[in-house]
């Protein structure tokens, strides 16, 4: 494993008690940053921060992203704990049910919204303002290849995630003169608890369209979104970086 330079970064992971969030904290603590997991599971916050202590700093925070109060009051506590906030990556997200559009739960739609897209906008309104104090921040949104292309029967997740898109490069494009990036990244199929929600119809579906024939790795877009979130990634801003075994090549 490559050793990134992220020492002394401050950096906030939604959705970082378990599978890709978690695996982003552990990359970015062996690569000298501090971290805060926010998660709405108390039980695997705990867990994961047992994990995670002996590689550096680490706190946790009980966060629901779709409750802009409990963000805000969260990312405030952060910054006094860990004297700032440079990076955010937001990992929290919810796969919803896979149906047809018109037979699609109306309470269901409405929560993956609010977690997987105004969960991201409620973040970077209340973060952005420290990453300006010091005039520095990255920022990594996790979308999808189904907010590129849509995926049949995840209409709300697949609108939640190409909203993502059009969010990081709106927000890209606003602080493009500071020293704040902020880019998306759109995985495939990644092998994470979130398949439990998943119809196997829906996961061979993903698949079928991967060349490589497999799900990636929570390493795999650590590694990735660690280097996204270094210094080195100083002239991306607004972008969409794939992720996808050779599924999208455009």
């Amino acid at each position: 494993m490559n050793t990134l330079d992220l020492k002394g970064r401050r950096a906030v992971i939604t959705g970082g008690a378990r599978g890709m969030g978690f695996a982003f904290a552990k990359r970015f603590l062996q690569s000298g940053a501090s971290v805060a997991l926010w998660d709405v599971n108390e039980t695997a916050l705990a867990h994961a921060k047992t994990a995670l202590d002996p590689l550096g700093d680490v706190v946790v925070n009980k966060v629901d992203v779709s409750d802009y109060a409990t963000v805000e009051a969260a990312a405030n506590s952060v910054s006094e704990a860990l004297g700032g906030i440079e990076i955010l990556v937001n990992a929290a997200g919810i796969a919803g049910v896979n149906t047809a559009l018109v037979d699609y739960p109306l309470d269901t739609w409405n929560a993956v919204m609010n977690v997987n897209l105004n969960g991201i906008f409620h973040t970077c309104r209340a973060i952005v303002p420290y990453m300006q104090t010091s005039d520095y921040g990255r920022i990594v949104n996790i979308s999808s290849m189904a907010g590129k292309e849509g995926n049949p029967n995840a209409s709300a997740y697949s609108v939640s995630k190409a909203g993502v898109i059009g969010l990081t490069k709106s927000l890209g494009k606003e602080l493009a003169t500071s020293n704040i990036r902020v880019n998306a990244i759109c995985p495939a199929v990644i092998k994470t608890e979130m398949l439990d929600d998943v119809t196997e119809e829906q996961i061979g579906y993903m698949l079928a369209k991967i060349p490589m024939g497999r799900m990636g790795t929570v390493e795999e877009i650590s590694a990735m979104v660690g280097w996204m979130c270094s210094q080195e990634c100083s002239y991306s801003t607004g972008a969409v970086f794939d992720l996808s075994g050779g599924r999208a090549t455009y």
